[in-house]
């Protein structure tokens, strides 16, 4: 049964057409914290201005992390896990926490978002589906009570499962049980101004079928590419293309205008025997390109003006996660702050680590929920049971690529 709050808003709302202001392309980071070996908060600094990154995103609020990167500049998203949901229904709870977790760390450290949740669209929780909406608007309305709506967004995180169509690009579409709920969270990004934010992961597509997928294809190295038979526009690389299906599918339901931002991709430099392709060279190649497009302020063929925002998965290998050993192994840099692979950048000292075992954190209070959350972070891969339905969707909605490659032949 569809949740209630996810009813169709009149035809004229499917229509409006929102601007933001123009992002200036630059490198975003996911700081995960599901380790015990860790570099202390600052001496991850350095570390993340060595890589040019100018913007972190956190799975949670850690206070130490915030007060570490006071009057460094650096932009953050710190995020709320999608257990928090039905109590930021509550607005009351929902300003104590904006006051405890953003508002005591502004101006000093450059909080520009809040992200409600995470992939709770791809769960088919009707619970947590129920309760995203409500939560994001709460979260909003106390930015504004609270004179801080100017300066701070609230937005979610979606997997790209959520797509029904996404070949050709120029196709792309939501899955259609889903359309009413990305239509009201989409409005929602209209009137106040925030992103919308897809977890993409060419990764997958090669792991998925490492025979047929064009390892150069999402690798971002020289290759044939691909033409979209609509538009007969020319994508080299599968990220692109995952972007602009999303692209389509938003301007398919009316909003053609809306700022698109990757919150997470990224290639784990060691897998299982079964885990194709998770390498260091590859983990190298992808993301050192990635950077190289971020860099040079290159849109997607569909956005050719639009500047890439992009945050790359993750700062550190975190040797607590569960699943498969490539979780464990998205990191750019090791705990001990030394580079995972050659990142073409000089190598900084972090040896000093945390003495916390996962995660980080403040200490809950008796009504709020925690600034830190690790079961809002989410395994990208796992066989656990909620997992395991998310990976299943991302797997469908892979196919069409990987029979694209099935049809074009691509070159491995």
């Amino acid at each position: 049964m569809e949740p209630s709050h996810c009813s169709s808003p009149p035809l004229l709302l499917l229509f409006l057409v929102f601007f933001t202001p123009t992002m200036v392309s630059s490198l975003g980071i996911n700081y995960g914290q599901i380790a015990n070996n860790l570099p202390l908060p600052e001496n991850v600094v350095p570390l993340v201005k060595s890589i040019g990154a100018t913007r972190i995103k956190l799975y949670d609020a850690d206070p130490h992390v915030l007060k570490a990167f006071a009057n460094t500049g650096v932009e953050f998203i710190v995020s709320l896990g999608n257990e928090y949901l039905a109590k930021m229904k509550d607005p009351s709870k929902a300003q104590s926490w904006v006051k405890s977790n953003v508002q005591a760390y502004l101006p000093a450290t450059k909080i520009t978002c809040i992200a409600v949740g995470n992939e709770v669209l791809t769960f088919n929780d009707t619970t947590l589906t129920d309760n995203l909406l409500p939560a994001m608007q709460s979260v909003h309305t106390a930015l504004v009570n609270l004179k801080l709506d100017k300066q701070v967004t609230v937005t979610t995180a979606h997997s790209l499962a959520i797509l029904q169509t996404s070949y050709p690009p120029s196709a792309g579409a939501f899955r259609r049980d889903l359309v009413n709920c990305v239509t009201q969270i989409v409005n929602f990004h209209c009137k106040t101004g925030s992103p919308f934010l897809i977890n993409a992961y060419p990764y997958f597509a090669y792991k998925g079928n490492p025979k047929q997928v064009s390892l150069d294809f999402v690798l971002f190295q020289p290759n044939s590419g691909i033409v979209d038979p609509e538009s007969n526009l020319h994508y080299d690389n599968m990220l692109f293309a995952q972007i602009d299906a999303v692209h389509s599918a938003l301007s398919s339901i009316g909003y053609k205008n809306v700022c698109v931002q990757i919150s997470e991709t990224g290639w784990p430099s060691k897998g299982d025997g079964d885990e194709a392709g998770a390498t260091p060279e590859n983990a190298r190649k992808y993301n050192c390109n990635l950077m190289k497009l971020i860099g040079q302020k290159k849109g997607t063929p569909m956005r050719p003006n639009s500047d890439l925002n992009i945050y790359v998965f993750a700062l550190f290998n975190e040797n607590l996660k569960p699943g498969p050993s490539s979780e464990r192994n998205y990191g750019l840099f090791k705990p001990d702050g030394s580079q995972a692979y050659p990142l073409g950048v000089p190598a900084i000292n972090a040896v000093s680590t945390n003495s916390s075992s996962g995660g980080s954190g403040s200490t809950p209070s008796a009504s709020l929920p925690p600034a830190s959350s690790s079961s809002g972070y989410l395994a990208i891969t796992s066989d656990s049971g909620t997992n395991l339905s998310r990976c299943e969707s991302l797997l469908l909605y892979l196919v069409p690529f990987i029979s694209l490659a099935l049809r074009l032949s691509f070159r491995i």
